[in-house]
């Protein structure tokens, strides 16, 4: 859950109430204003800070306080001028949907990429690079998208599973050479939550793939990954910015283990590819050449 989620929704004193408002009014300009400053604009005291934050699990006034305007900077970033629920209106015509269908793609291709931190990716790359068995974990919807990670994943020498069927079995019959790789857009996934105890008696590690914020899949994984959170559960056209955020993730995860051995995986893949693609083109920008590698 967003910390702008928790501020609006935990029990909190009207005193308290009167801070929070504030933040939320406004916004960014909190950055420079001090607790006692806050505290006079709200006509409360400096402890009513503190005791929001320790309300909400945070250390203190001062990490509270960034932790806000961390999220306020990204909920500000991108989706200025698309509705990530409703991305086209009834009065568009089919161009106007296609131009803002691709800049939906756009935004949300941009906004994951933001999201990613550089030791979480290096740690996940090393965990599915390290690994001799990937097993991904997440409801039918979200491993239809993995279909296209596997296979490509397959063809540089790396085994991957869609665990759909009896996935409780499949997390414990698992051992420490295995990565589990978990998908969860709301992070409170009970099909999924079920599966961590088997995984964490079994010592495999944990990469997840979930949304901004606090949640109970992040809080057990080993190690996380955001996608871009911007949609609402049901209220909307399509899972579309949720959707490309995890295959945007997938092609990255890919890339990145492909690129931690690049020659022989280039060299695997191309020789692979001869014996079993027996495509024809007639277009000259298909043909094959002979590559270096191969």
């Amino acid at each position: 859950m967003l910390l702008t989620e928790k501020l609006k929704q935990t029990g909190f004193s009207p005193s308290e109430r009167a801070v929070i408002d504030y933040l939320f009014a406004q916004r960014e300009l909190i950055e420079d204003k001090t607790m006692k400053q806050i505290a006079e604009a709200t006509y409360t005291h400096p402890s009513i800070l503190s005791r929001i934050a320790h309300k909400l699990d945070f250390t203190g006034w001062v990490e509270l306080k960034a932790g806000f305007l961390e999220e306020i900077n990204y909920l500000n970033r991108h989706f200025s001028d698309v509705d990530a629920n409703y991305p086209f209106a009834p009065e568009d015509g089919l161009m106007a949907v296609a131009n803002k269908m691709a800049a939906l793609k756009r935004m949300t291709i941009e906004d994951t990429l933001s999201l990613l931190d550089h030791e979480a990716f290096e740690q996940a790359v090393t965990m599915l690079h390290e690994a001799r068995h990937i097993k991904i974990f997440s409801i039918v919807h979200n491993l239809l998208l993995c279909h296209d990670f596997k296979a490509k994943m397959n063809r540089i020498g790396k085994h991957v599973s869609l665990c759909e069927v009896d996935p409780e079995f499949e997390a414990a019959n698992s051992d420490e050479t295995t990565c589990a790789l978990l998908i969860s857009y709301t992070g409170e996934s009970d099909t999924t939550l079920r599966l961590i105890p088997y995984l964490k008696q079994r010592h495999i590690p944990v990469l997840a793939l979930t949304s901004v914020g606090e949640n109970a899949i992040s809080n057990e994984a080993d190690c996380t990954l955001r996608l871009t959170t911007r949609e609402r559960l049901y209220s909307k056209i399509g899972s579309f910015t949720s959707n490309d955020s995890t295959q945007c993730l997938l092609d990255l995860l890919y890339a990145g283990v492909f690129s931690k051995d690049y020659e022989a995986n280039l060299a695997y893949k191309i020789n692979m590819s001869k014996r079993l693609d027996h495509r024809k083109s007639s277009s000259e920008i298909m043909q094959e050449k002979e590559h270096p590698f191969t």
